[in-house]
């Protein structure tokens, strides 16, 4: 062996940046052995020693844990290995941190209580199935054991909030605001209420599943009145009124006459509640959809319009 070539433990120390203490730490665990002793006793270290200590350094600076550092330099599992399952631990360990900072944040905007606090963190640290468990309970109690549209309930359940590992403070809000309000047993009986109410009218021939479509126009069409300031009850409305109905006489195969009129006026005291929006409007947010239109005023306008209507002919 080449004398000239050996490092004593002090020079090892000041190649590597590692303390004499750790050095000689690592020798007596058997995790980088001196190469040999010198003549007095003293530990010297081959070129071999300094790399293996130099990969040893790395990897507890990346909080590899020593019996894994051992299984590395034995040979017993791959550098790569290694770095895939640490990689992956990490990643775990950033979403914890980023969701903690998201609650804190979202904490500090709500000026939240303690219970609030608390009631948050757990809501976060939930596992998704957890999480969706939630909704799915929701849809059981208000859809279940009535045969309401199957389309609107396919779309409820196709339509589960996923909190994101990167959620941000507003997703966190969103995300209490939605389990309070599924839990909240007068927003169920209201749903529950257009369950039954949908129930009936399939019971009655209606088939037609979701009216996208529809949708669209009232919005389009009551939102330039609503743009305009049009009153419900102004001759314009009128107008406007009777271009709508003649859609939805279309759409649902039915006179266009005034008993339409009171059927769509039911149908939108029934379905008009502005919690409605709001649970769609969450599941948005927490899924990181594009912002969803506020639909209350313009059925609400809608439906005062149709009054009138009504009203007149009476």
């Amino acid at each position: 062996m080449d004398d000239e070539n050996l490092l004593t433990i002090g020079a090892l120390a000041a190649r590597t940046g590692l303390s004499v203490k750790a050095i000689r730490f690592y020798s007596d665990k058997g995790i980088v052995p001196a190469t040999c002793h010198s003549p007095a006793g003293y530990r010297l270290y081959d070129v071999t020693a300094l790399a293996r200590l130099e990969l040893v350094r790395t990897l507890r600076a990346l909080d590899i844990d020593l019996a894994t550092v051992r299984r590395v330099l034995a040979d017993e599992t791959s550098l790569a290995e290694v770095a895939a399952a640490h990689a992956a631990a990490l990643d775990t360990h950033i979403r914890v941190l980023r969701l903690r900072r998201a609650v804190l944040t979202a904490v500090a905007n709500r000026h939240s209580t303690p219970r609030e606090m608390d009631l948050m963190h757990k809501l976060v640290n939930l596992s998704d199935a957890e999480r969706r468990r939630f909704v799915h309970d929701f849809i059981d109690d208000t859809f279940g054991g009535v045969d309401a549209n199957p389309a609107m309930v396919e779309l409820l359940r196709s339509s589960m909030p996923e909190l994101p590992d990167d959620a941000t403070p507003g997703q966190v809000e969103a995300w209490l605001e939605l389990v309070e309000l599924v839990q909240d047993n007068d927003f169920r009986t209201s749903v529950r209420r257009m369950a039954e109410y949908q129930a009936a009218q399939r019971a009655d021939g209606d088939t037609t599943g979701l009216h996208h479509d529809l949708t669209e126009t009232v919005r389009e069409d009551v939102g330039r009145a609503l743009t305009k300031r049009i009153a419900p009850d102004s001759p314009q409305a009128g107008d406007i009124v009777a271009t709508l109905t003649a859609s939805y006489a279309e759409t649902f195969a039915k006179p266009d006459d005034d008993q339409l009129k009171q059927w769509i006026l039911e149908r939108l005291e029934i379905a008009n509640d502005p919690r409605v929006t709001r649970y769609w409007q969450l599941v948005a947010t927490i899924n990181g959809w594009p912002p969803l239109p506020d639909l209350e005023p313009v059925f609400t306008w809608f439906g005062r319009a149709l009054r009138t209507q009504l009203d007149r002919r009476r």
